[in-house]
């Protein structure tokens, strides 16, 4: 954090335990505009890292294994190490969480109803943390499995208004599995700070590419409901127990395996699914402009694969986790 340059600590962050760090860009309405804030932020952490003697990784979780970084020294963080003791994970769990405008709560919380049954796809495109402990955990995200450790960890349930929202929040601050709103760590969620939409499935990305690709999905998406929404097309009812299933399904199989469609509760393979989102959200990624840049970044996607994807294929021609961290530091640089 010392070595940050000034300019920037107001984006940079200390997070739950000493070994993360984490990021937030400025709201932007272009791509151009994420891309460029997300390159200098992690090309300035690159930077500071390398002066501090260390390097920088946007991976979900620590693939090798080392002591455990203590928490951060902050009253909410010691509240939460008395509470819930030993969820804490080893080297910490690393997350992408993207937020989109939306105009009042009541329209939010419709738009997290639409939203729900797409998360699984998305949650497959953003895995990035197959390997912990020096070995291959057989998941493309292991940090989804580790966070779920977490009791207010969950797919975001059918929500009847913003009423049956909050009332959801304070009945579960009353059970104790959350201290504050701010634990609601639900897959989607309104922001408490802000007025968006917060969706918050996905391990952090390794590139800025992937960052990008992501973040237009999601606003695509986003789009979209609202669009269904002023339209009077109601939300998929998605069962909940499937909607586990599918995450758990994008957990472990990632973008090069198989997901569960929630329309039809079949399996397909994931790419299927994400064509299908693609060209769910196809008018809004016209409407802002994104379509061309999305088709090349998903091109790109395709060929190189996923960021777990990629570590398995690194440790694969190599045998060595060290060669893996190399080439994650990297892609974290651009």
């Amino acid at each position: 954090m010392e070595q940050v340059p000034a300019e920037l600590r107001g984006q940079v962050e200390r997070e739950f335990q000493t070994s993360q760090i984490e990021i937030g860009s400025p709201p932007g309405l272009e791509l151009h505009s994420i891309r460029h804030s997300l390159g200098v932020l992690r090309a300035a952490l690159a930077d500071a890292a390398e002066r501090a003697g260390v390097r920088v990784l946007a991976i979900g979780t620590g693939p090798v294994d080392g002591p455990v970084p203590p928490v951060v020294d902050k009253p909410r963080f010691d509240q939460m190490i008395e509470r819930f003791r030993l969820l804490s994970p080893g080297p910490g769990n690393n997350g992408m969480h993207v937020h989109v405008g939306v105009p009042d709560p009541d329209t939010g919380v419709q738009v997290l109803n639409h939203v729900r049954p797409w998360l699984p796809t998305l949650h497959a495109v953003t895995t990035n943390s197959p390997f912990a402990g020096g070995e291959d955990t057989g998941y493309a995200s292991w940090r989804s499995v580790e966070w779920e450790h977490w009791p207010s960890v969950a797919p975001t349930p059918w929500l009847e208004s913003y009423e049956h929202y909050r009332r959801l929040i304070g009945q579960l601050i009353a059970s104790g599995v959350m201290l504050d709103e701010g634990m609601l760590y639900w897959y989607a969620r309104l922001s408490a700070k802000y007025p968006t939409v917060e969706l918050r499935i996905g391990d952090v990305c390794p590139s800025v590419d992937d960052a990008v690709l992501v973040a237009a999905l999601v606003r695509a998406l986003v789009a979209t409901a609202r669009t269904d929404i002023a339209a009077g097309r109601p939300a998929p009812r998605a069962d909940h127990h499937l909607l586990v299933a599918a995450h758990w399904r994008a957990a472990h199989d990632g973008l090069e395996g198989d997901g569960v469609d929630l329309a039809t509760g079949e399996v397909r393979p994931a790419w299927d699914l994400l064509e299908a989102l693609v060209d769910r959200v196809r008018p809004e990624l016209e409407r802002h402009g994104d379509l061309a840049e999305v088709t090349d970044l998903l091109g790109g996607l395709r060929r190189h694969g996923s960021g777990a994807a990629r570590q398995r294929a690194v440790f694969a021609r190599s045998g060595r986790l060290i060669d893996v961290v190399d080439d994650v530091a990297r892609q974290t640089r651009g």
